[in-house]
């Protein structure tokens, strides 16, 4: 049986996982990015993985998910920001074939997720799907014909940058932003708040942090109708930290994005939260090599 290696490797953690050729992750495991320490070591830690791998078993290729904005012809991390120093420019899948002599490919993390909802989870059937990944930021994957629209310059689904009520979009409706508008209310500093403490917070009754969730629901049905718009898809799928209040959430974020579609719009349009988990990119990573070979 072909097995593959696969990494997700995030600004916090590296993911990494043996996968079949049925799409079973077999054996998996995580270590700290420890991205302060800039591209090289990251890169250095995926090598430490598959020569690990590699001694009992024989590996036919590698996926890569990783964060920052990718030319996934070269496999070149073509921007990354200042959480992983010296990471733009890096030559992912040229190192790790040369290093290894077997097939490598590499795509954005958001990307990923967005194949693997598509591939095997809520976005499953869609012919045209979008992904939103709602975190410290929001970032889209746009799946079309079973295929990622990537755009002229690799740089589709960057929705979160889009211009919104003078300012942009994960300004408004991220898990950053609800953060700083309660701490705001609250007159305290963001880094005395959570996600997880602001919705516990909101179950139990408090009126702040009612009102920030309301209005973090209503820019993301604002943004989410502009995204529909324009790519028209049968599915959207809401990834990111915010899949784990789901049933708070759900019925919230559609009323509001309903209030800004047309019915004819609305009606043909599912809203679905992604249901792979911390699967996702890896598994994302695994599908797109599998589409490339």
């Amino acid at each position: 049986m072909k097995k593959y290696v696969v990494f997700d490797i995030g600004g916090t953690m590296i993911k990494y996982g043996l996968i079949d050729e049925q799409g079973s992750i077999i054996d998996g495991g995580e270590t700290p990015s420890e991205a302060a320490l800039g591209g090289a070591h990251i890169i250095e830690k995926v090598i430490g993985v598959i020569k690990d791998y590699g001694k009992e078993n024989t590996l036919c290729g590698i996926g890569i998910s990783t964060a920052g904005m990718v030319d996934t012809k070269t496999g070149t991390i073509i921007y990354a920001n200042k959480n992983i120093p010296n990471y733009t420019g890096t030559r992912v899948k040229d190192i790790l074939e040369k290093e290894f002599d077997i097939p490598c490919e590499v795509e954005n993390d958001v990307v990923c997720a967005g194949l693997a909802e598509q591939c095997a989870g809520a976005a499953k059937g869609s012919r045209v799907s979008v992904c939103l990944t709602i975190g410290t930021g929001i970032s889209c994957c746009i799946m079309i014909d079973g295929k990622v629209f990537h755009g002229a310059g690799n740089s589709a689904g960057e929705v979160g940058y889009m211009n919104m009520f003078g300012t942009q979009f994960e300004e408004l409706a991220s898990s950053r932003a609800l953060v700083c508008n309660v701490a705001k209310q609250k007159k305290c500093s963001p880094e005395e708040l959570d996600g997880i403490k602001i919705f516990e917070m909101a179950k139990a009754g408090d009126h702040d942090c009612i009102h920030a969730i309301e209005k973090m629901c209503d820019m993301l049905g604002y943004g989410i109708a502009n995204i529909c718009y324009v790519i028209n898809p049968e599915a959207v799928i809401l990834g990111g930290g915010i899949t784990g209040q789901k049933e708070y959430l759900y019925e919230r974020i559609r009323r509001n994005m309903e209030r800004y579609l047309i019915p004819s719009v609305s009606e043909k349009t599912q809203l679905r939260f992604a249901s792979l988990g911390n699967r996702a990119g890896m598994l994302g990573a695994y599908y797109n090599f599998c589409m490339k070979h």
